[in-house]
């Protein structure tokens, strides 16, 4: 499998957010987001066998893996790491962009499932089956870009009652969406969901990579 990174660091997303975490980065991505701040792992990477990949993640002595790219599912061998991960224990979390089948995925993966708004220009590309079959281990989550994409992810929160199936995040658009602004309309509209910044951001350069 390519990978483009391994490294461990603080969670800044999801439900895990806060907590230490060993990250895998896979190499490629079949969508391009207007948004994408991990462009630099669409190309290159390195061949890695699973053994090395899993051996380098033992390397770290955490037990919170995020197997995570560009987008993961991309490559079948993302399928049998994540089973060899949760096979040795690990709180596995796969970061996907909802526009391949979930399906595959091992029952004890936590999956997170960027559900794409109109501001990322990949809104066509959604598998939207997916949606059924996030259950409350999973987590949803929507990158808002302005109002046009809250407004939409509010009618998906309803149409496909996500917030009674697994947790729901709404997430700005890093230094685009005024932060206090998505605050209050989720409070206008009393939407049962989690307001979402990119931590490891706010911790770090937001364009530095290995964190």
């Amino acid at each position: 499998m390519r990978i483009t990174e391994i490294f461990h660091s603080i969670q800044g997303e999801s439900s895990y957010a806060g907590q230490p975490c060993v990250f895998v980065r896979l190499t490629g991505c079949p969508l391009r987001c207007t948004w994408c701040d991990t462009d630099y792992s669409f190309y290159g990477g390195q061949e890695s066998s699973l053994d090395a990949v899993v051996d380098k993640v033992n390397s770290y002595g955490c037990r919170l893996v995020e197997v995570t790219g560009g987008e993961p599912l991309a490559q079948a061998d993302s399928l049998p790491l994540m089973t060899r991960l949760c096979d040795a224990g690990y709180t596995v979390l796969l970061e996907t962009s909802g526009a391949i089948d979930i399906a595959p995925v091992d029952p004890r993966v936590h999956v997170i499932l960027d559900v794409k708004c109109p501001g990322s220009g990949m809104m066509d590309r959604m598998h939207w089956p997916n949606l059924s079959r996030l259950t409350a281990k999973d987590e949803a989550k929507f990158v808002l870009a302005d109002r046009a994409d809250y407004d939409w992810a509010r009618e998906v929160l309803v149409e496909h009652d996500l917030a009674g199936r697994c947790p729901v995040h709404f997430s700005p658009v890093f230094a685009s969406l005024d932060l206090r602004q998505l605050a209050e309309w989720i409070l206008a509209d009393r939407l049962p969901v989690r307001f979402q910044l990119q931590m490891h951001k706010y911790i770090w350069a937001p364009d530095m990579r290995g964190v």
